[in-house]
């Protein structure tokens, strides 16, 4: 499969159904407050990228939505999901309050994710092939030969040299990309409705990382994602995202359409996440206007 440069994204207004809704999001552990009144929409088919400096609440938010923050983190506020705040109307699924059941029913199947560390995700002493067939059987995708004919699929949807050969080879006989890879085709075998990325580049040389950012474009044009990207760096999350969202201490403190806050930013912060962004030209904003195209 060709990777291509990522699609152009509808505009906001586009959008229509949303899919997600955090409202009034507090996330605590103990005395510190992670997370401090997060609100945001997220419709179907849009892309939009939170961003913020280590430590800002980006992950800890993402983690919430997933389910994942355990017992030591006290949650207020609601996520909902296929629902609306708006007490009329239907009031779907509250993330915060579904039973440990309804969740594990929900992760994977409508909404996955792509962890940071490829080599934290994956299992080492399992084959790259059972591990993302094992996701697909989790949710009752197929089972046998049309299973490993699913996975198989997947891995070579995320363009995986010679998948058939390498199913039964370990994560560590892999490279750093491949593996971010394997876990993308772990996330989409099951075709989830919503993707989180969390920092899914990280850890890549910046020719991989942007091999990686291609394959998600293409990704979430063929398969109609709807995407949460998590990033530090706005000037990546200008070339996945339609929509932008910038935290800082726990709190969103800028939010908009990624042209206009790339181009046009408000938040003081905003602007000094802008002029950290590495470049050999005088003139800083103009890497940033060409993403914003």
């Amino acid at each position: 499969m060709q990777l291509q440069q990522p699609p152009k994204y509808m505009g906001y207004d586009d959008f229509m159904t949303a899919l997600l809704q955090v409202n009034d999001l507090h996330i605590r552990f103990g005395a510190s407050h992670a997370v401090r009144g997060v609100d945001f929409e997220l419709n179907e088919g849009e892309v939009l990228g939170l961003v913020g400096e280590s430590g800002s609440g980006k992950s800890a938010t993402s983690l919430a939505i997933m389910g994942l923050l355990g017992s030591a983190a006290q949650e207020t506020g609601s996520i909902l999901w296929r629902g609306s705040a708006d007490k009329q109307e239907a009031a779907g699924i509250d993330l915060l309050r579904a039973t440990p059941d309804r969740l594990r029913r929900l992760r994977g199947r409508e909404i996955a994710m792509i962890f940071q560390e490829p080599m934290t995700a994956l299992n080492p002493v399992m084959t790259i092939g059972r591990q993302v067939a094992e996701c697909g059987a989790a949710h009752g995708l197929a089972s046998g030969r049309a299973l490993k004919h699913k996975a198989l699929e997947a891995l070579e949807a995320v363009a995986i040299p010679e998948a058939g050969r390498r199913y039964n080879d370990y994560p560590h006989q892999f490279s750093g990309g491949q593996r971010q890879r394997i876990l993308i085709a772990m996330a989409l075998i099951n075709r989830p409705c919503l993707l989180i990325a969390d920092e899914p580049t990280t850890a890549l040389d910046v020719t991989v990382q942007a091999q990686i950012l291609a394959l998600l474009g293409q990704l979430q044009r063929d398969y109609g994602l709807t995407m949460l990207f998590i990033s530090h760096d706005l000037a990546v999350v200008g070339q996945v995202a339609n929509r932008v969202a910038v935290m800082r201490a726990g709190q969103i403190v800028e939010t908009g359409a990624v042209k206009e806050v790339l181009l046009h930013p408000q938040h003081e912060y905003t602007r000094s996440l802008l002029a950290s962004v590495p470049t050999m030209r005088t003139d800083r904003m103009q890497p940033l206007a060409m993403i914003a195209r």
